[in-house]
């Protein structure tokens, strides 16, 4: 089974996008759509803070009277960050994000960001990886 690491390598992008406590939610937002993205990191120089979803802008802002313009992100941040090491395996990280209802996850070595990964993501990867096993299997009772 692949690791967060080897789904980082397949990615198409290695940038990795984030945002800082200070900056408003309007900036942020605009980086989201700007590269379609659900979630950005929130760091400080290189340390990873908390991260924002969309989810973090519509219950915290948008239900609560707030404004994007003057809301910071730190503001409505999640800072209790989940994360996974780069070994753990796509199963671990499905069975991470389905138990804790999320959908982006960064990959983390001791204090270094590496990247993030989302559900699509993974998801992407276990159908493409189980696609392999079936025709392995075809090809294996068909005997050729």
């Amino acid at each position: 089974m692949a690791t967060a690491k080897d789904l980082l390598k397949e990615k198409s992008t290695t940038q990795i996008l984030s945002v800082t406590p200070a900056d408003t939610l309007l900036s942020a937002m605009k980086i989201m759509e700007q590269h379609n993205i659900g979630a950005l990191l929130v760091t400080e120089g290189q340390r990873l803070v908390g991260i924002l979803s969309e989810r973090d802008i519509v219950r915290k802002v948008e239900l609560q009277g707030r404004t994007s313009a003057k809301t910071t992100v730190g503001e409505v941040m999640t800072s209790k960050v989940l994360y996974v090491e780069p070994a753990q395996s796509l199963e671990e990280c499905m069975a991470l994000m389905n138990e804790k209802n999320i959908r982006h996850l960064p990959v983390m070595q001791g204090e270094t960001l590496l990247g993030v990964i989302s559900i699509r993501d993974v998801l992407r990867e276990i159908i493409h990886e189980q696609k392999i096993i079936i025709s392995q299997l075809e090809h294996y009772i068909r005997g050729s």
